[in-house]
């Protein structure tokens, strides 16, 4: 079994079908796409090879040769997802409660950056009284001791309680099935065998996400109290089977046969903290198969402190994703000498690559700043403003950067141009931080571009 490895530490806020690998390239002009594509159906034959090679980026399919296939976007990770405050004066602490991490041993006040697994976010506004009941304060993000345990309980049967279903990557997977049709997407993770796996279920069944857990029979479902008090809000997780993943799980038949079906796959960077052979094979499959793997950073102290489990799976990056600190973080740990997020982009971008038939992309966003992006042998960084988003609207900036990897993917799936698939995630991005929590609006809205 592979186990998340240091759980009290910071966190920070088949086969091929006939559908082509999705890419983004230069291409000629989509008239001659559509010329060879119109002949290649009149004459009830699939596209050629060189066909596909020619505009690699663009869908070849329709219904008038095939319905679209089910769940072509998988989604993997046990996430580190509510905000978890640890403050430590010696990084041997972290060596102590990660025992494969890799980092420099250095002294002085460190701050770990985490965030905690695939919970239930059992999310309502309390009052004082409540905080106190809890010994739980304003802003904090703490995980669960015996004393807050009754929390949860206390939310769903006092309080009118929110359910969302959590952790970074499902966050993501709810994202990219909001903007894409029924049945697209699926989530592997873990969960106990409890009514909050239960719960969860019902939770992610209203966003339409069918899941595949891995449930654990002696941990119970990870739960994120959090407690809303005007403007602040406290957070409280009890980590549980979200801490558990197995590579046996993803080998089970009826899971695998959802691995081998898949077009595309969404790997989260907290993954690497629980199992990373699990990610290594789907790395494999994505590679053999010419199908696009998109892996999040996720995290600051993923590649300060898994620095070679994340660096085994770089070579089969096709999509990279990360806001300025995890770039930074990066750029810290494997002695870039730079700052400068447009150069922390190019070298993302120009790793070593297993699958030649791809160029890598890099994507490093910036809050409020231009998002960058950065392709395999291009030297010029490209620069997307973002969404305005009145001040006043918004309600909540959690999840915001799942909401962006959710639109992200969508566009891939849907064969958009990579700078469609940019301003989809903004978008998505931009609707996520008006709601509370995690979350999407509904009614469902529908994207429309801005390019």
């Amino acid at each position: 079994m592979c186990t998340r490895l240091g759980a009290r530490e910071k966190a920070e806020g088949g086969k091929t079908s006939a559908t082509p690998p999705l890419a983004h390239r230069p291409t000629t002009p989509p008239g001659n796409f559509e010329l060879l594509l119109t002949t290649a159906r009149k004459a009830f034959l699939k596209p050629s090879a060189s066909v596909i090679a020619r505009y690699p980026h663009r869908r070849l399919q329709s219904s008038s040769m095939a319905p679209t296939k089910d769940f072509r976007l998988l989604c993997l990770e046990n996430p580190l997802l509510g905000k978890i405050n640890f403050v430590t004066d010696s990084i041997g602490a972290i060596h102590a409660r990660f025992p494969h991490s890799q980092s420099p041993l250095i002294s002085g006040v460190f701050t770990a950056q985490y965030e905690q697994p695939l919970v239930l976010y059992i999310q309502a506004v309390g009052n004082q009284e409540l905080l106190d009941k809890y010994e739980l304060k304003e802003n904090d993000a703490i995980l669960a001791e015996e004393k807050h345990l009754g929390l949860y309980e206390d939310l769903l049967n006092n309080y009118d309680a929110k359910l969302i279903a959590g952790g970074a990557a499902q966050n993501t997977a709810r994202g990219a099935q909001y903007i894409l049709p029924p049945n697209s997407v699926v989530y592997l993770g873990g969960v106990g065998d409890d009514k909050y796996a239960a719960i969860l279920h019902d939770a992610v069944k209203q966003a339409g996400l069918r899941v595949e857990y891995r449930v654990d029979p002696e941990k119970p479902t990870g739960r994120c109290g959090v407690v809303i008090t005007g403007h602040h809000r406290s957070m409280c997780t009890d980590l549980g089977a979200a801490n558990h993943y197995d590579l046996e799980h993803l080998k089970k038949p009826e899971v695998w046969s959802l691995v081998e079906n898949a077009e595309a796959y969404y790997v989260g960077g907290y993954h690497f903290t629980v199992c990373p052979p699990a990610i290594m094979e789907l790395c494999k499959q994505a590679a053999s198969g010419n199908k696009p793997l998109i892996l999040s950073l996720s995290a600051p102290f993923i590649p300060q402190f898994f620095k070679n489990p994340l660096d085994a799976s770089a070579p089969y990056w096709d999509y990279v994703i990360g806001n300025e600190q995890e770039a930074e973080a990066y750029a810290q740990s494997h002695d870039l000498g730079t700052t400068d997020l447009k150069e922390i982009a190019k070298a993302l971008a120009n790793l070593p690559k297993v699958n030649k038939q791809r160029k890598r992309v890099a994507i490093v966003t910036h809050g409020t700043e231009p998002t960058l992006v950065a392709v395999q042998g291009e030297d010029e960084v490209k620069e997307y403003p973002v969404h305005n988003v009145l001040k006043e609207e918004i309600n909540d900036t959690n999840g915001a950067g799942d909401a962006f990897a959710g639109g992200f993917c969508a566009g891939l799936m849907e064969g958009r141009p990579l700078a469609e698939c940019v301003d989809m995630g903004q978008w998505l991005a931009g609707l996520s931080i008006r709601e509370l929590g995690p979350s999407y609006p509904f009614p469902k809205q529908t994207y429309k571009s801005t390019l």
